[in-house]
């Protein structure tokens, strides 16, 4: 108990410090960002104070409704979904990144669909914008969007992931959030034991190096990984004018995907505290009164 205790404490201090500066939950639940870059995060939202709306074809709300059982989808049940014994009643907290730039983002046209269904589903989401994100400096820790995007993990239980394929890799722009969230922020670990799902656009032929790349990356942060995934190619011929996706198997399966990461995320949540308590983490408690920073581990060494 002293070692969970501490460990509470601590995660407590540090979100604590995180937030200040940010907006706060009313100015960041937001379909715009303030001045500063940070907040927007209902920025896949259609109608501000709807969940799962969006612009043009509300294909997420029909699919989910299916009142005249066209699709067969019968996502009610997933959203009633609750695990064996579940401590935890609150609404799942997903966090939502994507990886690029560009006006015509395909992969944030993705990650916001992603948003849109996990929201129906009873999900609370975020997406994080990584405009204005500077580039992964030790320099720019104080930095209002490298502040965001930790606070964000912080209050997360589950990412997910969207980046397209650049040169059969992640890009730049979805790799620098990751890099800005370190395994360690002084001894508390911002993405441990948050579920994750992965997903990949791309411009060409169907691909999995980034659905790959990115489970490999889930697993360093020590997070564990949906068993399912999307990867959908050629997509600027899979969504319409308003960024919604057309009606395709590639659509199905990003529902697919979203419907098994829920209910992933709502059982794995229960258990994450248990998951993470380590045999090496307790040791070190129990002899230096906490966890020591990688920096103290590393200074030991040289003494």
């Amino acid at each position: 108990m002293q070692s969970f205790g501490l460990k509470l404490h601590t995660v407590l201090l540090l979100s604590l410090r995180l937030m200040s500066g940010l907006p706060h939950d009313g100015a960041g639940y937001d379909v715009q960002p303030l001045e500063n870059g940070t907040g927007g995060w209902l920025a896949h939202r259609g109608q501000k104070e709807l969940p799962g709306s969006g612009p043009g074809h509300d294909w997420v709300s029909e699919v989910f409704a299916d009142a005249e059982d066209k699709h067969g989808t019968n996502l009610q049940e997933a959203a009633n979904f609750e695990a064996p014994s579940a401590q935890m009643k609150h609404p799942p907290r997903i966090l939502v990144l994507y990886g690029s730039l560009r006006p015509s983002s395909f992969s944030r046209k993705l990650a916001y669909e992603c948003a849109r269904l996990l929201e129906v589903l009873g999900a609370d989401v975020r997406t994080f914008s990584p405009h204005g994100l500077p580039v992964r400096d030790p320099a720019l820790e104080e930095h209002p969007k490298v502040q965001e995007l930790r606070a964000l993990s912080m209050w997360s239980e589950g990412h997910v992931w969207v980046s397209p394929e650049m040169h059969g890799c992640v890009t730049a722009a979805f790799k620098n959030q990751i890099d800005w969230l370190p395994l360690n922020t002084g001894s508390v670990r911002p993405t441990q034991g948050r579920t994750c799902v992965v997903l990949q656009v791309n411009g060409g032929s169907q691909s999995f190096n980034v659905v790959n790349e990115l489970r490999r990356l889930a697993r360093w942060m020590r997070m564990p990984c949906c068993t399912n995934q999307s990867s959908v190619p050629k997509a600027w011929q899979e969504f319409d004018e308003e960024g919604r996706m057309k009606e395709s198997d590639f659509r199905d399966r990003v529902v697919d995907v979203m419907e098994e990461y829920f209910k992933f995320t709502l059982i794995m949540r229960e258990h994450a505290d248990f998951l993470n308590s380590r045999f090496s983490e307790r040791k070190e408690v129990a002899l230096k009164g906490r966890l020591l920073t990688q920096a103290e581990k590393e200074a030991a060494k040289k003494a």
